[in-house]
C-alpha cells in the first residue's frame, strides 16, 4: 500500500503483465499501510448472503467485503480522490477502465452503516496483479486493507491464478513490511520507476502455497 503511481515506465510486459497494463499500476491507501497485524483478521461467511465476507479486527466492529456494483462507482472515485493527490488519483475514465477491464474484478469494504470505506481492484490471469487498494483514513488499522488483499487473493486462487505481483517504492519500508507479512517476496528492482525518480521493488506471492 503505497502512494506513488507512475504512468508508463519501463517495458510493457516486463514482468508478464498484459500490454498497456504494466506501469499504470499504483499502490496505496493514502500512503500508509493498512494493518500492522494482519494475522488477527478473522473471516467467516455471512449465511444470509452467500459470497460476502464479514470481517472483524481483534474484536472491533465488523465490516463486510462484497463485489463491486455499478452504483458504487461514484463513491469509489471519491475515495480515490481523497487517497491520492491530483496527477496520481484516477480520473473517472481511468477508474472505470480498470473496473471494467477484461479479467479484472473489484471488491469493496462496507462498514456497519453500509458505507463504503475501501476497495481493491485486481487483475486475474497467468500472473495476477494488484492494481490499487484504497482505504479511507477513518478505516485504517481496522483490518480493512488486509481483508481486501486477502479476499482478492482468494478470488485469484479460485480462478486458478498461480501467482500475484505488485510494485512498491524502495523507500516505503512500512509497505514492504506489510506485504512481506502477507507472504510477498522481492523479485527485482525497477530503476527510477516512479515520477519522483524513486526505484520500485517488484514483489510476488505464490498463490499455490499458504503465505
Amino acid at each position: 500500500m503505497l502512494m506513488v503511481r507512475r504512468r508508463l515506465r519501463g517495458k510493457q510486459g516486463d514482468i508478464g503483465l498484459p500490454p498497456r497494463f504494466y506501469g499504470q499500476v499504483r499502490e496505496g491507501n493514502c500512503g500508509k499501510p493498512v494493518l500492522e497485524r494482519p494475522e488477527r483478521v478473522r473471516l467467516r461467511f455471512l449465511p444470509p448472503r452467500a459470497g460476502e465476507l464479514v470481517l472483524s479486527y481483534n474484536g472491533a466492529v465488523p465490516f463486510t467485503i462484497r463485489d463491486f456494483q455499478s452504483d458504487d462507482f461514484e463513491m469509489l472515485w471519491r475515495i480515490d480522490q481523497q487517497c491520492f493527490p491530483p496527477g496520481i488519483s484516477y480520473s473517472r475514465t481511468e477508474l472505470r477502465h480498470y473496473t471494467r477491464r477484461r479479467g479484472a474484478f473489484t471488491l469493496v469494504a462496507v462498514d456497519i452503516k453500509g458505507e463504503i470505506v475501501g476497495f481493491i481492484v485486481a487483475h486475474a490471469g497467468n500472473r495476477g496483479h494488484i492494481i490499487t487498494i484504497d482505504v479511507l483514513a477513518s478505516a485504517r488499522r481496522s483490518g480493512t486493507g488486509s481483508g481486501l488483499l486477502r479476499a482478492a487473493e482468494e478470488r485469484l486462487q479460485a480462478v486458478g491464478t498461480p501467482e500475484v505481483w505488485l510494485e512498491t517504492a524502495v523507500d516505503n519500508l512500512s509497505a514492504l513490511s506489510f506485504y512481506k507479512r502477507h507472504g510477498y517476496s522481492v523479485v527485482k528492482t525497477l530503476p527510477r520507476y516512479y515520477s519522483n525518480g524513486v526505484d520500485a521493488l517488484v514483489l510476488r506471492r505464490d498463490l499455490t502455497t499458504p503465505p
